[in-house]
């Protein structure tokens, strides 16, 4: 691989960075999205996270951030991720791996409590079941994906996509951009 092949890499993580920010409807649904945490953590709920492989490290880290810190000293807000390897184990083994999000969903969600679904392609079956389980529970979904948004596009209230065909990392490149955006906005609207 030549060095010119990894200044590519840089040259369309750019263009789609640039896509995303042409594209005017972004910035409402990020908005909307955001609200839509706010309100939540406000009224008393909490914010849960999913996702697979590089996606379960951005819901991890969009919760960490807001139950522990992300640029100023304040206090914790109700985010948790659905990491805990001993319960996907369970799920996974007695249910299979389909279900070890919507079964977490099942058993801590509530009414007024939001999903954020992470998924590259919008189609993973775990992530899907777990925003169909979450609207069931009377729960906002907010999903990030990318490609044409796939099954989650429709079984959310907002969504923010990448639309890149191309391999899922360009796609969790911008994900983790409108995660801290978010996290960033919550903290400005929360705290106000």
């Amino acid at each position: 691989m030549s060095i010119d092949s990894i200044k590519d890499n840089f040259k369309e993580a750019q263009r789609i960075l640039n896509d995303f920010i042409q594209e005017d409807s972004n910035w409402d649904k990020l908005k909307a999205a955001g609200d839509i945490m706010v309100n939540c953590l406000k009224n008393g709920g909490k914010i849960i996270s999913c996702g697979n492989g590089g996606s379960m490290s951005d819901a991890m880290h969009f919760a960490e951030e807001l139950s522990g810190r992300f640029r100023d000293d304040r206090e914790g807000l109700a985010a948790i991720s659905i990491s805990d390897p001993t319960h996907i184990t369970c799920v996974g083994n007695d249910y299979g791996f389909d279900y070890i999000f919507s079964r977490y969903v099942q058993a801590v969600g509530k009414s007024g409590d939001v999903l954020l679904a992470i998924s590259t392609s919008g189609n993973s079956a775990n992530v899907v079941h777990a925003a169909e389980e979450a609207r069931k529970k009377g729960m906002q979904v907010i999903v990030l994906s990318g490609k044409s948004g796939g099954k989650l596009k429709d079984i959310c209230d907002e969504e923010l996509r990448i639309a890149h065909n191309g391999y899922s990392d360009r796609i969790q490149e911008l994900h983790i951009q409108i995660i801290h955006s978010l996290i960033q906005y919550i903290e400005m609207e929360y705290f106000k």
